[in-house]
C-alpha cells in the first residue's frame, strides 16, 4: 500500500525558488565529486551556534538530502503502525512540505535498520529513489506523481548485504543506473530513465555500499563502479566491460566510500580492506596499479582505511578520514602518511566527517553535527572555523551519544543537514 500527499499550491511552489545558486542534485552533488561550486561564501562563522533558516520534522534514515530547483528531497522510515519508507520534498527557502509519498517496506536479514541510505537523485525534473530493500521509484520532482516503479528485490533477487542496498543511483543521458547485486548478471543494471524499462544488466558481483561515478577516458564515457569484489570500467550506454581490477575482501566487504578520481588516478579506500590507487591510460580503455596498501587491522591501518567518508585527492596528495575518525594526509604516489590530525572529530569506531571542497577550503561535517571550515595542505590541517548545526540522534548508530552519518548539501548558498528528528537549513552567503 502506498500514497502520496500534496501540501502547498504550485504557485506557491514557483515563489520559493531561488534566483541565484547552484543545485546539490544528487550524492556528493552536481558533478558528484564533493566539489561546491558556489562563491559568495562565508569565511568564518559568527556564532558557536549557527542560526538556522528553517527546521522540518521528518524521522529516521541514513540518506542525506539533495536539492534541485527550489526543492529539498529526502527519504525516511516509519515503524508504525506499519515498517514504511517515504519520500519528502520540501520547499527550499522555507521548509514548507510540498509533498510526500511513502510505501510499506519491510526491513528483512539486514543490520543497522534506521531508514533508506541512497539519497534522492533529481535529472529533468524527475526524482530517483531507491529504497534499502531495492524498492525502486521515479517520481515527477515537482508533483510527486509515480511515474514508474520497480521493486528490484523481487525482480533481480538481490543478494541483499549486510546493510541493505545503499549504492545511489547515477543518471548519464537517458539511462539511470543501479547497483544492486542482483543474480544472473545483474549486479548492475541500466533503466530507462523515462519508463524504467531495463536497458542491460552486467556481472555477477555483489553488491557494495559504494555510488558509482561516470568519467571520461580514452575519448570515452566510463561507468566506475566499485562492487564487493572489484573495480569495473564500463561502458555506460551498453555494460560493455571494458577494464577490471580485482580488490577482494579479506573479511567483509566494506566498500562505502565513493571512488575519487582526479588527473587519470583512481583512489579507493575500505574500513576493513585499506587502499587501492590506479592510474588510468588516457589512450586507452586500460588501468595499472600504482599501489595496494592495507594495514594490520581495521585499528591497527596502514595508509587510510575509509569507512562512510569519501576522501580527497588534491595535487600530489590524499586526504582522508581514517577507520577511528583519524584525518589523514598520504603521499599520492606511494601512500605513505604525511601527517595525521585527531582534531576534526572525536576518535571513535567508525567515526565520521564528510569533506566538501569549496574554492580553497574544504568544508567538514562530522558526526557530532559540527560544520567546520578549514584548509588542507602538505603541512597540517587548518582550521578557520567551527560552528553546531544539528544534534546527533541515536537512530543511526546507539552509541556516543548519536551520531549525524548523512552526508550534508549545499545549495543556494545554504546547507542543508538532517539527523533523525529534523531536516534543517542554514544560510552560509556572505553578507554585502
Amino acid at each position: 500500500m502506498s500514497k502520496k500527499l500534496v501540501l502547498i499550491t504550485v504557485f506557491g511552489l514557483f515563489l520559493a525558488i531561488p534566483t541565484r545558486g547552484s543545485d546539490w542534485p544528487q550524492w556528493r552533488g552536481p558533478a558528484r565529486n564533493g566539489i561546491w561550486p558556489e562563491k559568495g561564501i562565508i569565511q568564518k562563522f559568527d556564532t558557536p551556534q549557527l542560526n538556522i533558516r528553517w527546521r522540518a520534522k521528518i524521522a529516521n534514515g541514513y540518506s542525506g538530502p539533495t536539492v534541485a530547483a527550489g526543492r529539498v528531497y529526502v527519504s525516511d522510515r516509519v515503524t508504525t503502525p506499519t515498517q514504511t519508507e517515504r519520500v519528502h520534498c520540501f520547499d527550499a527557502m522555507t521548509g514548507t512540505k510540498i509533498w510526500s509519498y511513502e510505501y510499506e517496506c519491510k526491513y528483512e536479514k539486514i543490520e543497522h535498520r534506521d531508514g533508506p541510505r541512497t539519497s534522492v537523485t533529481i535529472n529533468e525534473n524527475r526524482a530517483y529513489s531507491l529504497g534499502t530493500m531495492g524498492h525502486f521509484y521515479c517520481f515527477d520532482a515537482a508533483t510527486g506523481d509515480v511515474l514508474w516503479s520497480r521493486d528490484l528485490d523481487a525482480e533481480y533477487a538481490i543478494r541483499m548485504p549486510t546493510w541493505g542496498i545503499a549504492s545511489c543511483p547515477i543518471v548519464e543521458n537517458n539511462l539511470v543506473i543501479a547497483h544492486i547485486g542482483g543474480k544472473d548478471n545483474a549486479s548492475i543494471v541500466a533503466f530507462d530513465k523515462a519508463n524504467g524499462k531495463e536497458q542491460w544488466r552486467a556481472l555477477n558481483d555483489p553488491v557494495s555500499y559504494s555510488a558509482p561515478i561516470v568519467i571520461d577516458q580514452a575519448g570515452k564515457r566510463v561507468l566506475l563502479c566499485w562492487t564487493a569484489e572489484r573495480l569495473v570500467g564500463l561502458a555506460p550506454g551498453t555494460g560493455e566491460l571494458y577494464w577490471q581490477h580485482e580488490f577482494t575482501p579479506g573479511r567483509i566487504s566494506q566498500n562505502i566510500a565513493s571512488p575519487v578520481f582526479s588527473n587519470n588516478y583512481l583512489f579507493v579506500s575500505s574500513f576493513f580492506d585499506g587502499s587501492l590507487l590506479l592510474k588510468l591510460n588516457p589512450d586507452k580503455l586500460a588501468v595499472e596499479k600504482v599501489w595496494q596498501r592495507k594495514g594490520l587491522s581495521e585499528r591497527n591501518t596502514d595508509s587510510l582505511h575509509c569507512c562512510i567518508s569519501t576522501p580527497i585527492l588534491e595535487g600530489d596528495y590524499i586526504y582522508g578520514i581514517d577507520s577511528y575518525g583519524e584525518l589523514r594526509c598520504l603521499d599520492l604516489l606511494t601512500g605513505n602518511r604525511i601527517w595525521e590530525n585527531l582534531e576534526v572529530v572525536p576518535k571513535e569506531r567508525w567515526a565520521n566527517v564528510h569533506l566538501v571542497q569549496q574554492e580553497d577550503k574544504v568544508w567538514m561535517f562530522n558526526e557530532r553535527g559540527e560544520l567546520i571550515i578549514s584548509k588542507l595542505s602538505p603541512r597540517g590541517y587548518h582550521q578557520i572555523s567551527r560552528t553546531k548545526l544539528i544534534d546527533p540522534t541515536e537512530g543511526q548508530l546507539g552509541q556516543r551519544g548519536g551520531v549525524c552519518w548523512s552526508h550534508p548539501a549545499f545549495a543556494y548558498k545554504h546547507v542543508f543537514v538532517r539527523n533523525d528528528e529534523e531536516l534543517i537549513c542554514a544560510d552560509l552567503s556572505a553578507k554585502e
